[in-house]
């Protein structure tokens, strides 16, 4: 298995969702088994982790002929930038399965398909491999939404589904159209993500598939404007669903800018970048102000979300190495806290059976244990020094600054909204007279606090001693920035050239 370690962590949940779909398995049944599945994934993850060197290329590869006439191939590995949203997966998944016990078995199968089809698609090396695996990943939450959401779940299902599927066929276009263009310029077919970046692309059709490819991952990051389906979907959605939208799929539309838009459309990418950057800056801003006018905290903290995966995206745009390792630790700074933060919702709903701020007080006096857990969680968020979420916000701000002072300035000052809009939650929610609804909540049990106390170790130790995380990021995200400086000049020099024809 470990000859094969990124297929196993793919496989395994996946053909065991599958089985649990198939078989006559009790609920219980179900939980424990995807809980076992889930601790043999994170072993296996926490495996490769060591074992993973950092020295910037990608390590533990397999490659497999597929469809050797059309140059399709099964290529995985990982580095520095798919490293630790792989990592975020295999550490979060266990805790869904501590903390909700009751769920029906295909609750718990569809979890396991969609954690192995997200592992496939950070890890894969061929664009249609990781097509595959994009659209995979993407089933099991459309039926968890549909299937166990709140009263607005067909509605939110079939926004979200309108969104990703207009997305997905864009980039399927764009996908063949590389293709195309790398058979004509090199008589071979390939998909490998490696020979991508050789291509040289250029004219309207070129523009247009980068396009293609920026909608399909601004969508599912979300990017301003394209972020609407996501309150509905986030506030609507069962707990385990959101949490699995907002901790990690939402990371891997960041992911797939950085691994297929900047090598392969260097270009399109260094002359958009600007608005792109403008772009994420608004939508922390905006989803900041919406966040502020929410009476339910689920759709409060779905507005939240949006905001810092705004400040992510950010980091992408601003083309330089601070900026790209902020976001790349930011990215699972804001998996954990986030995360954290959409189950210990979920818990609240599920005890409360409600989700307005206005029927729930008092919480910290009844449930002390989770009052502090909270608080780590929502303090890590917002940027508190000594958790996780300060050292990323930090670097991408820094970047920003470096990039656009204008820029950096409205970053830095949306982050403040959020600081707002959180404490005054957090005071509404836990310090607030309690009522007859709040009286009778129970705090955590020991295995809640099992499946919670690791990652709220991991926001600390992250925040405190973060050079062992930024030392396994760095050489792959120099990579970057040197591809994106070398596009840079490129462009430059065209642009020259171009300028001395025309005056001849």
């Amino acid at each position: 298995m470990f000859e094969h370690i990124i297929s196993s962590m793919i496989f395994l949940p996946i053909i065991a969702g599958l089985i649990l779909l198939l078989t006559p398995v009790t609920k219980n049944g179900a939980r424990a088994m995807a809980l076992v599945v889930s601790v043999a994934v994170l072993i296996l993850g926490l495996k490769l982790y060591t074992g993973f060197i950092g020295a910037g290329g990608m390590e533990f590869v397999e490659n497999y002929v597929w469809f050797p006439s059309l140059g399709i191939n099964y290529t995985l590995g990982v580095d520095g930038i798919s490293l630790f949203i792989l990592m975020a997966g295999t550490v979060l998944f266990p805790s869904i399965f501590l903390i909700f016990t009751t769920k029906s078995k295909g609750y718990y199968a569809n979890l396991l398909i969609a954690q192995g089809a997200m592992a496939g698609a950070v890890c894969a090396g061929d664009l249609m491999l990781f097509y595959i695996f994009w659209e995979v990943m993407l089933l099991p939450i459309f039926f968890m939404i549909g299937l166990f959401g709140g009263e607005g779940k067909i509605a939110a299902t079939l926004k979200i589904t309108l969104y990703t599927i207009a997305g997905s066929l864009l980039m399927l276009a764009a996908i063949f159209y590389l293709g195309v263009a790398f058979h004509n310029q090199f008589g071979i077919w390939s998909f490998n993500i490696v020979n991508m970046a050789a291509l040289k692309l250029h004219g309207t059709v070129a523009v247009l598939a980068f396009v293609g490819f920026m909608l399909a991952f601004a969508i599912k990051i979300p990017l301003f404007p394209f972020h609407t389906w996501l309150p509905d979907a986030y506030t609507e959605g069962p707990a385990a669903a959101t949490f699995v939208l907002s901790a990690i799929m939402a990371k891997i539309g960041v992911y797939a800018v950085i691994r297929f838009v900047i090598p392969i459309f260097g270009a399109e990418f260094t002359r958009y970048a600007l608005i792109m950057a403008y772009l994420g800056v608004i939508g922390m801003m905006y989803c900041g102000f919406a966040a502020i006018a929410q009476k339910d905290f689920k759709r409060m903290l779905a507005f939240s979300s949006a905001s810092h995966m705004g400040i992510i995206a950010l980091g992408l745009f601003c083309m330089n190495i601070q900026a790209l390792t902020g976001s790349l630790f930011q990215i699972v700074a804001h998996a954990t806290s986030t995360g954290a933060l959409f189950l210990f919702a979920g818990i609240l709903e599920e005890r409360m059976q409600t989700r307005k701020i206005a029927d729930l007080g008092g919480i910290a006096g009844r449930a002390p244990v989770f009052a502090m857990f909270f608080a780590i969680a929502m303090l890590a968020s917002v940027g508190l020094p000594g958790t996780s979420g300060f050292i990323g916000e930090f670097l991408i701000i820094l970047g920003a600054i470096k990039y656009n002072v204008a820029i950096g300035v409205l970053a830095g000052t949306s982050l403040i909204i959020g600081v707002c809009y959180m404490l005054w939650m957090f005071q509404r929610v836990f310090f607030e007279k309690s009522n007859e609804r709040t009286e009778k909540f129970r705090d955590l049990s020991a295995a809640e606090v099992l499946a919670f106390l690791p990652i709220l170790v991991l926001i600390i130790v992250m925040g405190i001693y973060p050079q062992p995380f930024i030392k396994k990021i760095e050489p792959a995200a120099r990579i970057q920035i040197n591809t994106i400086l070398h596009n840079m000049q490129v462009a430059d020099a065209n642009a020259l050239l171009q300028g001395t024809n025309l005056e001849k």
